[in-house]
């Protein structure tokens, strides 16, 4: 048991990926099917699926932080628990899996306004119990690393576990589509349930293969130490944790700007909307090299600067992208490799930035005595949880205003370069803006880790 507690072994970095892979199981249909579900099959208008959308992220950035505050709040209440983050986990595995098939079979069973509130309940049940499963799994990573090569180690696990479990759920949902009809509830209900079931094995597989080494360092005498307003504290002394939010705000609107438009890039400017579904696949080469070589670049240059390399390499890549859009007439697929092989790149910060995290609640705990990584983790979540909505919104705001119009055949010059510049210059000015984060806002230096790391070894003694 000694040894166990003293060392990482490659079933915990395994059981920390099947986390994400559990978790994304099931989110990855939120982003790419939901909407679709809504409309074609529960008849909801846009308009009203766009209200619902605002009021759930509403929802979202008050569950996150407030989740994290509380878990921490729980484990100072007592002080005689043995993991701080697993009991949550093994909580929440249930709750996700069953409100997540209740939300894609149980609202087609009503009509009218009964349908719209079962359906606003279930997604808000459903968001509820994704948050008390991620925030306790991304905080997990704190307390199971001691350096930065097993933080960058599980970083990179965890993103293999996102993309893989992405690229398994998104290639299920569309065989039980195909074979019931898109405007069938049952294909979405089925494909939702195996999904779902998947993901709890994985959930629970991640709870069993984990452990937590690094919890009891700086335990507070009693709850009340612990406040959700911590986190403004946090904000005003901790650069690391600020830094890390803004990335996360810039680099979820570079993702799901991306995301949102990519098509009308395909389909208007390339003339091949087909080609857009292989997108994954082509950045799948990147990705694998990223997850096996990352920590041992990381362990060679440090987390932080790999991250920083890996955004600014990206951006060059899409500047580049985008004068040859302006030039010249780009075979579609050079664009899907050039582009997919940019986003690649900026992909290493959301893939190993987990690790950054972890140095954060680290550094937090020496400056301000209080090792809260839920509150920290929980606030991160909503820097990212920002970003997504703004890109979301922003992207279709951005679309109309460059004159985009869905009933013509052919959309105007000026329109078509106004969609080359959001789909690959937009990005590249996010990722940028992700960079400066780390190059002015970051303050983790070696001699600022020797001091961290001098402080967490006399919290031991």
């Amino acid at each position: 048991m000694k040894e166990e507690k003293n060392s990482l072994k490659l079933k915990h970095k395994i059981g920390y990926g099947l986390g994400d892979a559990g978790g994304v199981m099931t989110f990855a249909l939120m982003s790419s099917t939901f909407s679709m579900y809504c409309t074609d099959v529960l008849g909801i208008s846009p308009a009203t699926i766009a209200v619902l959308l605002l009021i759930w992220n509403i929802w979202d950035f008050i569950n996150d932080p407030l989740m994290g505050a509380y878990i921490d709040k729980a484990y100072a209440r007592n002080s005689s628990l043995k993991d701080k983050f697993r009991p949550w986990i093994l909580k929440a595995t249930p709750l996700l899996c069953v409100s997540f098939i209740a939300l894609w079979s149980v609202p087609s069973l009503f009509e009218g306004i009964t349908r719209l509130c079962v359906l606003f309940v279930l997604k808000i049940l459903y968001e509820g119990a994704y948050t008390m499963f991620n925030i306790p799994m991304g905080s997990l990573l704190s307390a199971m690393a001691f350096n930065d090569e097993e933080r960058a180690s599980l970083s990179s696990a965890r993103g293999i576990g996102s993309a893989g479990a992405t690229l398994i759920s998104l290639f299920i949902m569309p065989l039980f589509l195909k074979k019931y009809g898109e405007n069938n509830a049952i294909g979405y209900a089925i494909g939702a349930a195996v999904c779902a079931i998947i993901g709890l094995a994985m959930c629970l597989a991640h709870y069993a293969m984990t452990i937590e080494r690094n919890n009891n360092t700086s335990q507070p005498e009693n709850s009340d130490s612990i406040k959700v307003t911590d986190i403004l504290e946090v904000i005003k002394v901790n650069r690391p944790f600020v830094a890390l939010c803004v990335h996360g705000v810039f680099i979820c609107m570079m993702q799901y700007v991306g995301n949102t438009l990519s098509n009308y890039m395909y389909a208007d400017v390339l003339g091949d909307i087909s080609i857009s579904g292989y997108g994954t696949l082509l950045s799948a080469p990147s990705m694998i090299i990223i997850f096996i070589a990352g920590p041992i670049i990381a362990k060679k240059i440090g987390l932080e600067k790999l991250i920083r390399y890996g955004l600014l390499i990206s951006c060059i890549l899409y500047v580049l992208l985008f004068g040859a859009l302006m030039l010249f007439d780009v075979n579609p697929w050079v664009y899907a490799v050039c582009s997919n092989t940019a986003m690649g790149f900026a992909f290493i910060s959301i893939y190993m930035q987990w690790g950054l995290v972890g140095e954060a609640i680290d550094y937090n705990e020496m400056i301000t005595g209080k090792r809260t990584e839920g509150s920290i983790y929980g606030t991160f979540n909503l820097s990212r949880r920002v970003g997504q909505t703004i890109g979301n919104s922003a992207a279709m705001l951005l679309l109309g205003l460059v004159g985009y119009n869905g009933t013509l055949a052919v959309q105007a010059p000026s329109t078509l370069n106004g969609i080359k510049a959001l789909c690959v210059l937009l990005p590249g000015i996010l990722v940028l803006g992700s960079w400066a984060s780390f190059k002015f806002l970051w303050n983790m230096d070696d001699e600022m880790r020797a001091k961290v790391d001098a402080f967490k070894a006399s919290k031991k003694q």
